[in-house]
């Protein structure tokens, strides 16, 4: 009997709600650790993570057994959970609906996971919508800007 044998590398993006800047510094690794958690229960291999205050990167080795749309959901509703039980804000804490998924080959995951590793020196030359958007064009994956994530700016 044949095996499936795979390997799919995905760069996954998501904002918080109207992109506000929730994640501080002194959380971020607490809730990367989450994340990851999350991800290894359902056996899929954090490759490299860095929560902005505003939005999430995470390159994942992922199984074609597995849903990328569930395992998002699950980041996302296990987090929202996690950051309102701690009282982080002082309102409660949402991600927004929707997310960005970008594949990559075997040979380009160290630049890809670099690029994700070093978000904080790369966000004080580019905004997030401007990077955003790059992705998706470079990507060549047909989108409306009327349904992008909801910008502050």
């Amino acid at each position: 009997m044949a095996n499936t044998y795979s390997k799919m590398y995905v760069h996954v993006v998501f904002a918080v709600k109207f992109r506000e800047a929730m994640i501080t510094e002194n959380r971020r690794e607490l809730l990367q650790k989450y994340m990851t958690g999350i991800a290894q229960k359902r056996n899929v291999k954090m490759l490299a993570i860095y929560c902005m205050p505003d939005h999430t990167h995470m390159l994942i080795g992922f199984h074609p057994s597995g849903s990328l749309s569930d395992l998002v959901r699950d980041i996302k509703t296990g987090t929202t959970i996690f950051m309102n039980e701690q009282r982080w804000f002082p309102k409660k804490f949402n991600w927004q609906e929707g997310f960005g998924c970008f594949t990559y080959s075997r040979s380009q995951i160290p630049t890809v996971a670099r690029y994700i590793e070093n978000q904080a020196d790369h966000h004080r030359k580019k905004k997030f919508r401007d990077e955003y958007i790059e992705y998706l064009k470079k990507c060549e994956v047909d989108f409306n800007k009327k349904y992008l994530f909801k910008w502050l700016d």
